[in-house]
Protein backbone atom coordinates (compact mmCIF):
# COMPACT_ATOMS: atom_id res chain seq x y z
CA UNK A 1 0.00 0.00 0.00
CA UNK A 2 1.19 3.66 -1.31
CA UNK A 3 1.86 5.99 2.08
CA UNK A 4 -0.23 9.03 1.84
CA UNK A 5 2.29 11.93 0.53
CA UNK A 6 1.90 13.75 4.07
CA UNK A 7 3.61 10.68 4.90
CA UNK A 8 5.99 10.58 2.53
CA UNK A 9 7.00 14.38 3.04
CA UNK A 10 7.64 13.25 6.71
CA UNK A 11 9.80 10.73 5.81
CA UNK A 12 11.74 13.09 3.73
CA UNK A 13 11.96 15.93 6.03
CA UNK A 14 13.02 13.19 8.74
CA UNK A 15 15.95 11.92 6.47
CA UNK A 16 17.71 15.88 6.54
CA UNK A 17 17.26 15.44 10.47
CA UNK A 18 19.11 11.97 10.71
CA UNK A 19 22.29 9.93 9.28
CA UNK A 20 23.58 11.61 6.02
CA UNK A 21 22.13 9.41 3.42
CA UNK A 22 22.67 8.82 -0.32
CA UNK A 23 19.73 9.67 -2.60
CA UNK A 24 20.19 8.59 -6.07
CA UNK A 25 18.47 9.65 -9.32
CA UNK A 26 16.61 7.53 -11.36
CA UNK A 27 15.41 8.96 -14.97
CA UNK A 28 12.67 5.96 -15.53
CA UNK A 29 10.11 4.37 -13.25
CA UNK A 30 12.01 0.92 -13.87
CA UNK A 31 14.96 2.36 -12.28
CA UNK A 32 13.23 4.10 -9.37
CA UNK A 33 11.83 0.70 -8.47
CA UNK A 34 15.40 -1.01 -8.79
CA UNK A 35 16.90 1.64 -6.41
CA UNK A 36 13.91 1.26 -4.22
CA UNK A 37 14.54 -2.45 -4.14
CA UNK A 38 17.97 -1.39 -3.26
CA UNK A 39 17.70 -0.26 -0.17
CA UNK A 40 17.26 3.69 -1.27
CA UNK A 41 15.07 5.67 1.07
CA UNK A 42 14.33 8.23 -1.20
CA UNK A 43 14.85 9.62 -4.56
CA UNK A 44 15.47 12.28 -6.63
CA UNK A 45 15.04 13.27 -10.06
CA UNK A 46 17.51 13.75 -12.40
CA UNK A 47 17.02 16.67 -15.25
CA UNK A 48 19.68 15.49 -17.56
CA UNK A 49 18.31 11.74 -17.48
CA UNK A 50 14.68 12.11 -17.91
CA UNK A 51 15.74 14.69 -20.96
CA UNK A 52 17.90 11.84 -22.18
CA UNK A 53 15.17 9.56 -22.23
CA UNK A 54 13.35 11.73 -24.51
CA UNK A 55 16.08 12.26 -26.32
CA UNK A 56 17.25 15.46 -25.71
CA UNK A 57 20.02 17.44 -24.11
CA UNK A 58 19.54 18.69 -20.10
CA UNK A 59 17.31 21.78 -20.19
CA UNK A 60 15.07 21.12 -22.98
CA UNK A 61 12.09 19.82 -21.30
CA UNK A 62 8.71 21.33 -20.30
CA UNK A 63 7.46 21.82 -16.81
CA UNK A 64 4.42 19.86 -17.98
CA UNK A 65 6.74 17.22 -18.95
CA UNK A 66 8.60 17.19 -15.50
CA UNK A 67 5.07 16.85 -13.87
CA UNK A 68 4.27 13.77 -15.69
CA UNK A 69 7.84 12.93 -15.03
CA UNK A 70 7.31 13.72 -11.30
CA UNK A 71 3.66 11.37 -11.27
CA UNK A 72 5.55 8.76 -12.79
CA UNK A 73 8.29 8.26 -10.32
CA UNK A 74 6.03 9.04 -6.91
CA UNK A 75 3.67 5.70 -8.54
CA UNK A 76 6.59 3.55 -9.30
CA UNK A 77 7.49 3.00 -5.32
CA UNK A 78 6.62 3.93 -2.07
CA UNK A 79 10.00 6.27 -1.52
CA UNK A 80 9.82 9.49 -1.18
CA UNK A 81 10.66 11.78 -4.23
CA UNK A 82 12.22 14.70 -4.45
CA UNK A 83 12.29 16.59 -8.54
CA UNK A 84 14.75 18.41 -9.83
CA UNK A 85 13.34 21.78 -11.37
CA UNK A 86 15.86 23.60 -13.21
CA UNK A 87 15.45 26.89 -13.23
CA UNK A 88 11.35 26.44 -12.34
CA UNK A 89 11.35 26.69 -16.50
CA UNK A 90 11.06 30.39 -16.67
CA UNK A 91 12.90 33.72 -15.21
CA UNK A 92 10.49 35.09 -13.13
CA UNK A 93 9.84 34.08 -9.31
CA UNK A 94 6.52 33.11 -10.38
CA UNK A 95 7.98 30.53 -12.51
CA UNK A 96 9.65 28.93 -9.57
CA UNK A 97 6.37 29.27 -7.28
CA UNK A 98 4.77 27.51 -9.95
CA UNK A 99 7.56 24.79 -10.76
CA UNK A 100 6.92 23.53 -6.68
CA UNK A 101 2.86 23.64 -6.63
CA UNK A 102 3.14 21.22 -10.16
CA UNK A 103 5.31 18.97 -8.63
CA UNK A 104 3.79 19.16 -5.45
CA UNK A 105 0.29 18.26 -7.18
CA UNK A 106 2.20 15.38 -8.99
CA UNK A 107 3.22 13.69 -5.96
CA UNK A 108 6.64 14.51 -5.36
CA UNK A 109 7.27 15.59 -1.73
CA UNK A 110 10.43 17.89 -2.23
CA UNK A 111 11.97 19.74 -5.49
CA UNK A 112 14.99 22.12 -6.46
CA UNK A 113 14.98 25.53 -7.52
CA UNK A 114 18.30 26.41 -9.28
CA UNK A 115 19.68 30.34 -10.15
CA UNK A 116 20.73 29.55 -13.70
CA UNK A 117 19.07 30.31 -16.61
CA UNK A 118 19.61 28.40 -19.68
CA UNK A 119 19.93 31.98 -21.79
CA UNK A 120 21.55 33.91 -19.72
CA UNK A 121 22.97 32.32 -17.09
CA UNK A 122 23.53 33.45 -13.31
CA UNK A 123 20.66 35.23 -12.28
CA UNK A 124 22.42 38.60 -10.04
CA UNK A 125 21.76 37.57 -6.39
CA UNK A 126 18.56 39.59 -5.20
CA UNK A 127 16.42 38.49 -8.49
CA UNK A 128 17.42 34.57 -7.51
CA UNK A 129 16.54 35.48 -3.77
CA UNK A 130 13.14 36.82 -5.03
CA UNK A 131 12.77 33.16 -7.01
CA UNK A 132 13.59 31.49 -3.84
CA UNK A 133 11.35 33.45 -1.49
CA UNK A 134 8.62 32.97 -3.90
CA UNK A 135 9.46 28.87 -4.52
CA UNK A 136 9.40 28.82 -0.35
CA UNK A 137 6.27 30.57 -0.41
CA UNK A 138 4.17 28.28 -2.51
CA UNK A 139 5.92 24.82 -0.59
CA UNK A 140 4.80 26.48 2.33
CA UNK A 141 1.34 27.24 1.40
CA UNK A 142 0.86 23.69 1.00
CA UNK A 143 -0.68 21.37 3.55
CA UNK A 144 1.70 18.90 3.93
CA UNK A 145 6.34 19.85 4.38
CA UNK A 146 7.72 20.24 1.13
CA UNK A 147 11.50 20.12 1.28
CA UNK A 148 12.62 23.04 -0.88
CA UNK A 149 16.03 22.85 -2.06
CA UNK A 150 17.55 25.76 -3.09
CA UNK A 151 20.95 25.29 -5.66
CA UNK A 152 24.11 27.80 -6.36
CA UNK A 153 25.18 26.95 -9.82
CA UNK A 154 28.50 28.50 -10.03
CA UNK A 155 30.69 25.70 -9.94
CA UNK A 156 29.45 23.98 -12.56
CA UNK A 157 28.53 26.92 -14.88
CA UNK A 158 31.99 28.07 -15.25
CA UNK A 159 32.33 30.70 -12.55
CA UNK A 160 33.59 28.33 -9.25
CA UNK A 161 33.92 31.35 -6.81
CA UNK A 162 33.47 29.97 -3.44
CA UNK A 163 32.87 33.07 -1.69
CA UNK A 164 30.28 33.86 -3.91
CA UNK A 165 28.53 30.05 -3.85
CA UNK A 166 28.04 30.74 -0.26
CA UNK A 167 26.88 34.42 -0.16
CA UNK A 168 23.98 32.94 -2.25
CA UNK A 169 23.63 29.67 -0.04
CA UNK A 170 23.40 31.89 3.08
CA UNK A 171 20.74 34.58 1.17
CA UNK A 172 18.65 31.50 -0.07
CA UNK A 173 18.98 30.26 3.91
CA UNK A 174 17.80 33.55 4.65
CA UNK A 175 14.85 33.24 2.09
CA UNK A 176 13.50 29.86 3.75
CA UNK A 177 15.08 27.33 1.69
CA UNK A 178 14.92 23.56 3.54
CA UNK A 179 18.01 22.63 1.62
CA UNK A 180 20.96 24.14 0.06
CA UNK A 181 22.64 22.15 -2.92
CA UNK A 182 26.25 24.23 -4.74
CA UNK A 183 26.82 20.93 -7.64
CA UNK A 184 30.22 20.73 -8.56
CA UNK A 185 32.06 21.29 -5.28
CA UNK A 186 35.58 18.45 -5.41
CA UNK A 187 37.06 18.21 -2.45
CA UNK A 188 36.38 17.85 1.25
CA UNK A 189 37.75 20.96 1.84
CA UNK A 190 35.28 22.78 -0.43
CA UNK A 191 32.76 21.19 0.99
CA UNK A 192 33.21 21.26 4.56
CA UNK A 193 33.51 25.09 4.34
CA UNK A 194 30.12 25.60 2.79
CA UNK A 195 28.64 23.44 5.54
CA UNK A 196 30.44 25.78 8.11
CA UNK A 197 28.84 28.64 6.35
CA UNK A 198 25.54 27.54 6.87
CA UNK A 199 22.85 25.85 8.97
CA UNK A 200 20.57 24.10 6.51
CA UNK A 201 21.39 20.73 5.72
CA UNK A 202 23.68 20.73 2.65
CA UNK A 203 22.98 18.47 -0.65
CA UNK A 204 26.46 17.39 -2.67
CA UNK A 205 26.75 16.09 -5.79
CA UNK A 206 29.18 13.25 -5.62
CA UNK A 207 31.89 12.78 -8.57
CA UNK A 208 34.36 9.82 -9.14
CA UNK A 209 36.98 10.40 -6.51
CA UNK A 210 34.89 10.91 -3.47
CA UNK A 211 33.72 8.46 -1.03
CA UNK A 212 30.66 8.53 1.36
CA UNK A 213 32.75 9.02 4.19
CA UNK A 214 35.24 12.01 3.34
CA UNK A 215 31.59 13.48 2.20
CA UNK A 216 29.93 13.11 5.72
CA UNK A 217 33.18 14.12 7.32
CA UNK A 218 33.11 17.13 5.52
CA UNK A 219 29.25 17.88 6.55
CA UNK A 220 27.03 16.88 4.14
CA UNK A 221 23.72 15.26 4.89
CA UNK A 222 22.65 14.80 1.62
CA UNK A 223 24.77 13.04 -1.23
CA UNK A 224 23.19 12.62 -4.22
CA UNK A 225 24.87 11.82 -8.17
CA UNK A 226 23.22 13.86 -10.76
CA UNK A 227 22.17 11.70 -13.91
CA UNK A 228 25.28 9.94 -13.61
CA UNK A 229 23.78 6.59 -12.75
CA UNK A 230 22.12 7.25 -16.22
CA UNK A 231 24.99 7.82 -18.19
CA UNK A 232 26.90 4.64 -16.28
CA UNK A 233 23.94 2.27 -17.86
CA UNK A 234 24.04 4.47 -21.25
CA UNK A 235 28.07 3.75 -21.56
CA UNK A 236 27.53 -0.15 -20.34
CA UNK A 237 24.84 -0.25 -23.64
CA UNK A 238 27.02 2.03 -25.80
CA UNK A 239 30.13 -0.09 -25.59
CA UNK A 240 28.17 -3.37 -26.11
CA UNK A 241 26.40 -2.51 -29.08
CA UNK A 242 29.86 -1.14 -30.37
CA UNK A 243 31.01 -4.30 -29.64
CA UNK A 244 28.36 -6.03 -31.52
CA UNK A 245 28.47 -3.44 -34.52
CA UNK A 246 32.48 -3.35 -35.09
CA UNK A 247 33.62 -7.38 -34.03
CA UNK A 248 30.39 -9.01 -34.44
CA UNK A 249 31.00 -10.02 -30.58
CA UNK A 250 27.45 -10.60 -28.87
CA UNK A 251 29.76 -11.57 -25.20
CA UNK A 252 28.78 -8.09 -23.93
CA UNK A 253 24.82 -9.47 -24.15
CA UNK A 254 25.86 -12.11 -21.31
CA UNK A 255 25.71 -9.91 -18.48
CA UNK A 256 22.28 -10.41 -16.11
CA UNK A 257 20.51 -8.91 -14.05
CA UNK A 258 18.12 -10.77 -11.26
CA UNK A 259 15.07 -8.40 -12.72
CA UNK A 260 13.08 -10.72 -10.62
CA UNK A 261 14.30 -9.72 -7.45
CA UNK A 262 14.43 -6.12 -8.06
CA UNK A 263 10.88 -5.64 -9.84
CA UNK A 264 9.31 -7.92 -7.05
CA UNK A 265 8.05 -10.23 -9.74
Amino acid sequence: MQPTQHEKAAEFRALHEGEPFVIPNPWDAGSAVVFAALGFKALASTSSGFAFTLGRPDGAVTLDEVADHARTLDAATPLPVSMDLENGYGPAPEDAARAITRAAQAGAVGGSIEDNDPQTGIYELDHAVERVAAAVEAARSLDFPFTLTARAENHIRGNPDLDDTIARLQAYERAGADVLFAPGLRSGDEIRTVCDAVSKPVNVLAFPGMSMSEIVEAGGQRVSVGGALAFVALGAAVAAAEQIRDTGDFSALGARVNLKDLLGG
